[in-house]
């Protein structure tokens, strides 16, 4: 059995309640142990300190440049492992390959973006923000704004749902902007982020500090934490609220961002037809995130609205999809939606269909049971993929206020305006992305600006882009990835806006020829 070890202050180090006594990384499909971790007796406080220190100046003494081929070089090296990387997930995470590769994948492509955004950068070692300003009766007093690198540690809480695509974002950005990286994987998935971590030590491309990992528990690693350090957090909003009320983030001002709960929407318009390649796009765009990652991921559709007058046609058309969907054990050649990645996972998202099926009307599968091909007796957390219909949905319904982070969506009706549509979105408290599929100019605009206040991000599916549409789960690290309210409020990625997050914004004022030497554009 493996023991993983977290790699603190330049060194591999085992807790002391490691083995049998450390937490167990299980295959969610057999419920086998296959690693395990343990925290206790590590010094936290100390690893910070060596990656403040350490990587904190041996990456500000880099240009973009030389950190963007630091990031090249760290795609590389997970491409090198990747098939191995993709046995993992399907081990440890329950994935199939194709939910493995989207990983994996996202982690590398991600990197290999943020490292052409370096060379981009150049030699630079401040991002002048916007134009200066003159501030005086001549041009030569002048005003501008910069963004230096905070003297911290970028501390990453990730979840459990991609361990590689969730590791490689926030580190992308925290090592572009010239910060140290510490990253804390969710425990029950870690197998894959720990492997990385090894792949990217053994390439030698990081300089010593620049990239820590603790593997299992958190312990007290945030009351370590200072007023030049940041803590990006992805998970429950249960965890986040126990966040922001760190003395850490409340006493010494330590920069949080979260990414929580979305009950992301998906809405068609009342002039998509039937068999046209739009409403095909958006019945393939929902199903897909009933079954990609067996409905595990922060963006996946958990809304659906249609024209009331659609609405059993709708509903039918998606169980129609839902029935070539096979659930097993992701070795299994036939099998596309593999288990749950915990016990509690499982627990949980049959708890919350029950919440749902007490307002609406399950139309397709059974919280309860699935029959999974190639499981071993009664093992694995596998669920089966649930469609539910609530004909009659108002604001206040657990529909908008609770998610099932499973393979699991609601299919509801709205009055064909979008207006309505846009009411209806809003409902859900705040998302990370909301569909909107039509070619009605007038529906769109009603219906995207109407929801663009209570989203991250906002996707127009029409005719003309359906044959290369990308699917609205699809982080792209062009485009922020957060969302306000029930979202958590915090903005990653982005391109270049996701530095900012790691960076000082500081206003400098005096001679313009001074300033315009300081920020390279002399």
């Amino acid at each position: 059995m493996t023991e993983l070890a977290s790699y603190l202050s330049g060194a591999w180090t085992c807790g002391s309640g490691g083995g049998a006594k450390g937490a167990a990384l299980l295959n969610p499909s057999t419920e086998e142990v296959v690693a395990t971790a343990s925290t206790e007796g590590l010094d936290l406080g100390a690893a910070l300190a060596h990656a403040r220190d350490e990587g904190g100046p041996r990456l500000r003494a880099m240009s973009f440049a030389e950190r963007g081929e630091l990031l090249r070089a760290m795609s590389k090296a997970i491409y090198s492992k990747r098939d191995e990387l993709i046995g993992l997930a399907m081990t440890n995470g329950g994935n199939t390959r194709s939910d493995a590769k989207f990983d994996i994948d996202g982690a590398t492509g991600t990197l290999s973006f943020y490292a052409d955004l370096g060379k981009e950068l150049g030699d630079a070692h401040l991002l002048a923000d916007g134009d200066g300003v003159q501030l005086g009766r001549s041009a030569r007093l002048f005003g501008a704004h910069v963004y230096t690198p905070r003297r911290g540690v970028a501390v990453h809480v990730n979840a459990f749902n991609f361990p590689a695509w969730g590791l490689a974002e926030k580190a992308a950005t925290a090592l572009l902007a010239g910060m140290p990286v510490f990253c804390k994987p969710a425990t029950s998935t870690a197998l894959v982020a720990h492997r990385i971590t090894e792949l990217l030590v053994e390439s030698g491309a990081l300089p010593t500090g620049a990239f820590s990992l603790l593997a299992g528990g958190a312990g007290a690693l945030t009351s370590h934490l200072g007023a030049q350090d940041v803590l990006a957090f992805t998970g429950g909003s249960s965890t986040a609220r126990t966040l922001r009320a760190e003395a850490s983030v409340v006493e010494r001002g330590v920069r949080l961002n979260v990414e929580a709960d979305s009950l992301n929407a998906a809405v068609l318009g009342p002039d998509v037809e039937l068999g046209s390649d739009l409403e095909n796009l958006f019945t393939a765009d929902v199903a897909r995130d009933i079954q990609q990652k067996t409905g595990q991921k922060c963006t996946a559709i958990r809304r659906v609205y249609v024209p009331r007058e659609r609405l059993a046609e709708i509903a039918d058309l998606l169980a129609e999809r839902l029935r070539a969907i096979k659930v097993g054990v992701p070795t299994h050649d036939d099998v596309n939606m593999g288990p749950l990645a915990t016990r509690s996972q499982l627990r949980d998202v049959r708890e919350g269909a029950k919440r749902i099926q007490a307002a609406a009307k399950l139309v397709f599968g059974d919280p309860d049971r699935v029959d999974a091909l190639g499981r071993d007796g009664d093992k694995g957390f596998f669920m089966s993929p649930l469609l539910f219909v609530h004909g009659e949905p108002s604001v206040a319904d657990v529909v908008h206020s609770h998610e099932v982070f499973g393979p699991c969506a609601t299919v509801m009706p709205y009055d064909g305006t979008g207006e309505d549509a846009a009411r209806l979105v809003a409902a859900g408290g705040g998302g990370l992305v909301t569909s909107v599929y039509s070619d009605d100019p007038r529906f769109l605009a009603a219906a995207v600006v109407g929801s663009a206040a209570f989203n991250g991000r906002v996707v127009i599916g029409s005719s003309k882009v359906a044959s290369q549409a990308i699917a609205p789960g699809l982080v792209m690290p062009h485009l922020l990835h957060g969302g306000p309210g029930r979202a958590g409020g915090g903005e990653e990625l982005g391109g270049r806006r996701g530095l900012a997050f790691y960076m000082q914004r500081t206003a400098v004022q005096g001679d313009r020829a001074l300033l315009d030497a300081l920020t390279g554009k002399r």
